[in-house]
Parts: C-alpha cells; structure tokens; sequence
C-alpha cells in the first residue's frame, strides 16, 4: 500500500527530529571523545566549534527541504529550490571534513565545486519557469521592451536581440559555468595524482594558476548574464523578491577559491547563517494548500531527476555553435504550453511547444496558476496539435453565410 497524503505527513516530520536527535546524542560525545585523545590545538578546536555550527545548520536546512517535500504542490518550481536548499548542508559538511583532514581537501572539495555550479542551473531554472509559467509569451514581451544594452565591461559589445535571442544567451551564459566546473575540476583531479597542480601557488608553471583562470571566467560571465536577465525582467521577477535569493545565490560563488584552512572554518560559520537565509527566501508556505495530494515517495524521488540538466546539456552542445556565429533557430510562439519539473532550461525556450506538450507529461498535481496557486484541471486540456488542425480546416473551409429570408 502506498504511503497516502493523510498519512505520511502526520509521522514523517517527528520521525526525523527523532532521528536527528539521536545523531546529536553519539556525534557531540565522540567529538568530546576526539578532543580527549588528541592533543588540543588551535586547529583541533576550530574543528570542533565548527562542528557545532554543522550540527546547528544540517537540521534548519533539511527542515527546509522536508517541508517542501511535504508539501509538493508546484514541482516546477519547488524542485529547483529544494536543490538550492542542499547547498547549505554540502558545503558546511564538505567544509568541516576539509577543516578536519586537509590533505583530502582538494577530493571532497570536488563535490563542493560541481555542486556550486549546479545552484547557480537550478536558480536560472527557478526564474526561467516562474517566468513561463506566469506570462507564457515572455518571449513576445522581451520583444515589446526596449532594447537593452551590456553592462560593464561589455558594453562595447553588440548588444542581444530583445526577446529569444536574449534570453536563449542568458541561459547559455550560465549553463555553460555548468559545463566548465566539472570539467575543470576533473582536470584539477588529474593534475593533483600526476603531481603538476601545486595548490595556492600562482606561478606559470603549474595546472592551478591556468584553472583558477578559467573558472573565475566563466564564473564571472555566468554571473554577468544572471544579472542581465534580472534587468531585462526585472518588473515581471518582482513578485517573487529574487534580489534576496540572489545575493544568497552568490556567496556560494566564492567559495571555493581559497585554500586557507581558516576559509574552511568561516563557511561552516556563514553556513548556519544562510540556512536561517535560506529558510525565509525560499519558504515553503506560499506553496501550503488544502487540497494536497501526492506520496512521500513520489516527492522524494522527484528531488533526485536529474533529466532537465541531461537534455540542457544534450542542447548546449547542439546550439554552441550557433548561438556564438549566429541567431538560434527561432521558435513557434504558441499561445501555451504545459510547462513541469521535467522541462529543461534551454528547451523552455528554443522547442516547439507541440513536441514539448507531447514528449514531456504534466505535473500530476495540476497547471500553474499563478504563485503559490496550483489547481488541478477537472478536464484535461485539448492538446495543442488538435486546436493548429482545427484552425487550418477552418481556414481552408470557411463556414458558408445562409442568405437572409426576403419577407
């Protein structure tokens, strides 16, 4: 029998603050333990005072997570939050397992660099589908602006066209820090086991220096388009107060530069801090409602899809090469489309709505209507295609005028 709605969200919330309690009772006694045996130094309590700030965040950050679990109503846009949302934990415990032992640094860092590009997909994609789901012909606003120019330092540049042109490169702007990091930190990998990496020392002849380029690089183009996105739609994004969620957005971008141990003990600290941030820009309770329907089941694995980054992926590699020598290809505008949690950040803007309506199934719980206001259809809606047939047959069959009666 599948665990209901009227079950489930009754035992799982105690069952974790048990289980949450019973990991504090056996970790601060083996940290007490730890403290006992070796002998105290500067590094040994800073290890420790930062594991209490660890066992101080991990609890608000997945009470965070839980609560939009259990309330699963919006999954377009609840499930690129509850991956924000895990930001905190990885970074504070990757920070204290550094702080700990320093020589595996550079290895259980690897999670926390491929992870900081994944904040930064998943806050584009939180924009780009409130954004779809809100005005579904964004595209023909952005056309309807002004045009807008580049910022500084680029703005010597040509600037975008206003509407898909635009925000096609926005996009791209920041899925392709999703590509570098990764990559980069592969390369930093193989480096460190060969021995040609050398860590903190800005010298030529080593992988670090020229990684250190690339990364701050992308980053920084990354952030560039996330900033012109927000100027471009910054009337349309207001609703949703994305400023606070972004600035918390880019602490995660510079954190991972720096290799003094010291840096490690000040995130564990700033971690506590941006769990209760986090709490309060991506509360759970606009996405409360009466009705709610779904297994605890269902919600948990939807957390874990990773299939919108695949086929972002899959797209930037087919689209690269014309989005830098020329215009991408230009989309159907239809009226509407059925926008989930299954829709990538690219395809959002560059498919054909009918061969997204019919590839990707709607979210079970119902149409966005709005923020925080999900409502589940009594009917299902007529699919695209059948509504572009009818009107051709319309079009080409012009209903015929009966002659009025002479009298």
């Amino acid at each position: 029998m599948p665990c209901t709605c009227g079950n489930w969200r009754r035992w799982i919330r105690p069952l974790v603050a048990t289980v949450y309690i019973v990991g504090l009772l056996l970790a601060v006694p083996l940290c007490v333990w730890e403290l006992q045996k070796l002998e105290v130094g500067i590094h040994t309590k800073a290890w420790f005072i930062a594991g209490i700030f660890l066992l101080m965040t991990i609890p608000i950050s997945l009470w965070g997570i839980l609560q939009h679990l259990v309330h699963y109503t919006q999954p377009e846009l609840q499930k690129p939050i509850i991956r924000i949302l895990w930001m905190v934990p990885i970074y504070s415990l990757d920070s204290w397992i550094a702080l700990k032992y320093p020589s595996i640094a550079i290895y259980v860092d690897t999670c926390r660099e491929c992870y900081e590009a994944y904040v930064i997909y998943n806050f584009m994609v939180f924009l780009s589908n409130y954004l779809t789901n809100r005005y579904p012909n964004l595209v023909l606003i952005l056309e309807a602006k002004d045009q807008q120019r580049h910022l500084p330092p680029l703005c010597c540049c040509p600037p975008w066209a206003m509407g898909e042109v635009l925000l096609f490169r926005c996009k791209l702007g920041v899925l392709q820090y999703t590509v570098v990091r990764p990559f980069t930190t592969i390369i930093a990998l193989i480096c460190e086991l060969v021995g040609v990496y050398d860590e903190g020392n800005f010298s030529f002849k080593n992988a670090w220096t020229y990684l250190v380029f690339f990364n701050n690089i992308s980053q920084l183009f990354a952030m560039y388009c996330l900033v012109l996105f927000y100027k471009v739609l910054r009337e349309e994004l207001n609703p949703i107060k994305p400023v606070g969620k972004f600035l918390l957005g880019v602490v995660s971008f510079f954190k991972t530069n720096s290799n003094i141990i010291s840096l490690d003990f000040i995130i564990c600290v700033e971690m506590f801090f941006a769990a209760i941030a986090h709490h309060y820009s991506f509360s759970y309770k606009p996405y409360v409602q009466q009705a709610e329907e779904g297994s605890c089941f269902d919600s948990f694995l939807a957390m874990w899809d990773i299939s919108d980054i695949r086929a972002d992926v899959t797209e930037q590699v087919r689209n690269v090469g014309r989005t830098v020598f020329g215009q991408p290809r230009k989309m159907f505008f239809g009226e509407d489309y059925d926008q989930n949690e299954h829709t990538s950040l690219l395809s959002s803007s560059t498919q054909d709505p009918i061969s997204t309506a019919s590839s990707i199934p709607s979210s079970p719980v119902g149409h966005y209507q709005g923020f925080g206001h999900t409502l589940t259809p009594t009917m299902p809606p007529e699919p695209i295609s059948d509504v572009l047939c009818k009107s051709a047959e319309e079009s080409e069959n012009p209903p015929t005028e009966k002659p009025l009666d002479e009298s």
